[in-house]
Order: structure tokens, then sequence, then C-alpha cells
């Protein structure tokens, strides 16, 4: 049991909003301690994944500088202003739509973008611009058309949540994705052999019930947000 304090560590450093990437890094230090791991091999172990990932890794190290770059010189400031002139746009039907196509493209493979590469800096501004457009049109926050702290944060979760669902339950129906396969191989480890037909077969209205439930969450976040007009929070 000792060996699962690294979850423990996840679970509280999350929970007091510690940087992430601090709470991973130790939390993966303190399992392989746990485990009789040295220092030294733990430093090889994550230099030999590296390279072998660098694949995977490389990209996203490198999306990073090329998105602070873009925000530096106003990308987030030009789509709130082009959210504030689309009148039909809502918080909830952008994230609805964002959701439904990155899950589309998920069954194909493809990857439209990750929270740092297109939800933070494209899709959250979108929704927080229509959000305070809606607003400013209602006469809302004196006429400012302002969000609430409370209204900045529980959109930034639903953008989180939009990419997260729309990856999550739609790349596991064609093998050729991989998920698939990674599935059956976890059910066929525990003793639970299943066949990938059955697998593809239950991931269809599974995929398509979580849309549902997305389009019923973010119509629910647009009533929340029109109800700060009233002034709730």
């Amino acid at each position: 049991m000792i060996k699962l304090l690294g979850i423990l560590l996840v679970a509280i450093g999350f929970g007091f909003r510690v940087n992430a990437l601090v709470v991973v890094l130790a939390a993966g230090l303190v399992t392989g301690l746990t485990a009789g791991f040295s220092l030294r091999e733990m430093v090889t172990m994550m230099g030999k994944l590296f390279v072998e990932n660098r694949g995977l890794v490389l990209p996203i190290v490198l999306m990073l500088p090329i998105v602070g770059l873009l925000e530096k010189h106003g990308l987030q400031e030009r789509i709130v202003w082009l959210m504030r002139k689309t009148r039909a746009a809502t918080a909830g039907r952008i994230y609805w739509l964002y959701q439904a196509l990155r899950g589309g493209l998920s069954v194909l493979g493809i990857s439209l973008g990750s929270h740092a590469g297109m939800v933070r800096p494209l899709i959250v501004p979108m929704a927080e611009g229509a959000a305070a457009a809606a607003l400013r049109a209602e006469g809302a926050a004196q006429g400012r058309g302002e969000l609430t702290e409370g209204a900045r944060e529980r959109l930034r979760a639903h953008g989180a949540a939009a990419e997260n669902v729309g990856n999550f339950f739609s790349d596991d129906i064609l093998v050729a994705v991989g998920a698939l396969l990674l599935v059956k191989g976890v059910l066929d480890a525990a003793g639970v052999p299943v066949a990938l037909a059955d697998v593809k077969l239950w991931s269809v209205p599974t995929a398509l019930w979580v849309l549902l439930v997305g389009w019923w969450r973010y119509r629910a976040l647009d009533r929340t947000l029109a109800r700060q007009k009233d002034g709730g929070k």
C-alpha cells in the first residue's frame, strides 16, 4: 500500500491547487522511491521513456512557445472581440460544437488540439467573449458585460470538460486509433475476454449519449450565466 503514496500526493497537490507539473513529478519520485528504485534509476527511466515517446512529447513541447507567442501578440483579445460581434454565439453552443467536433475527429484518430494548444488559447476565450457579450446585451454587470470570477472559473472548467469528454469517449470506435486495442488488452489481462466488435458496438451509443449529456450540460451553463444579470453567482 505504501507504493500508492504517489496517488495520495497527487490528490493532495491538486486539492491545494499546486502546480500540476510539480505535483506529478513529485508523485512520480515518491512512487519510485517507495518501490525501491534509486534516484539514478528513476532519472534513467524518465530519459528512456522520453526518447521512446518523443514523437508524442515533442509536438506538445514545441506547441507551448508557439501559443505563447500568439497570445503575446493579442490572440485572445482578437478572439474575444470576434465573439462579442457574433450575436448567435453563446458559451454553451461553443463548447457543445467543440465537443462534437473533437469527438468526431477522435473517431478517425485526428487530434484537433489539446488543453494547451486549443482549449486555453482559443476555445475558452471564445466562450468568455460570448458570455460577456450576452451580459452586455442584457445590460448586466452595470452595462460593462463583465463576468464574475466564479463565472470565469465555471467557463474554464466546462472548457476542460469539453476537451476531455469529447476525446475520451470517441477514440475507441475504430481499431486504427489504438485505444480500442488498449481496452481489449486491459480486459484480456484482467481475465475478461471480449471481442473487438463488441467493444465497438457499445462505444457508439456511449459516444452519442455523452454528446446528448453535453448538450444538456451546456444549456444549463448558459442558463446559469444568464442568471448573473439578476445578481446571481
